[in-house]
């Protein structure tokens, strides 16, 4: 699936997997070596992540049912939690640097 914000008219990803279901949101991207350019996860439900057994740093894009960007986490390094953001409905994970321009109040779109 592609994963474009809609107000930066920005593509963020390009070959975005899906997690929603408990064992693919529990495995996120643990133990993977890395993400390449246009990688990413969307998990869904979600409120907060962690990077426990990451060797990696990634980029958190928080959403809220309605797919408007709630909080930004740019590069987010191995081994740490993000904050809990209550009214968040989804989380993109993306290699670092890739949301850079991406800010609150902007609105995503999942295509494919």
């Amino acid at each position: 699936m592609q994963v474009r914000n809609l107000s930066r008219n920005q593509v963020l990803g390009d070959q975005i997997r899906t997690a929603d279901t408990f064992a693919l949101r529990l495995l996120g991207l643990m133990f993977r070596t890395g993400l390449n350019e246009g990688e990413g996860l969307w998990i869904q439900p979600c409120q907060s992540v962690h990077t426990h057994f990451m060797r990696f740093p990634i980029d958190v894009i928080f959403v809220d049912r309605g797919h408007t960007v709630l909080h930004v986490i740019p590069a987010l390094r191995p081994w740490r939690f993000s904050p809990i953001i209550r009214q968040g409905h989804a989380v993109l994970e993306l290699p670092a640097g890739a949301a850079r321009g991406t800010r609150p109040g902007d609105r995503l779109a999942l295509e494919g």
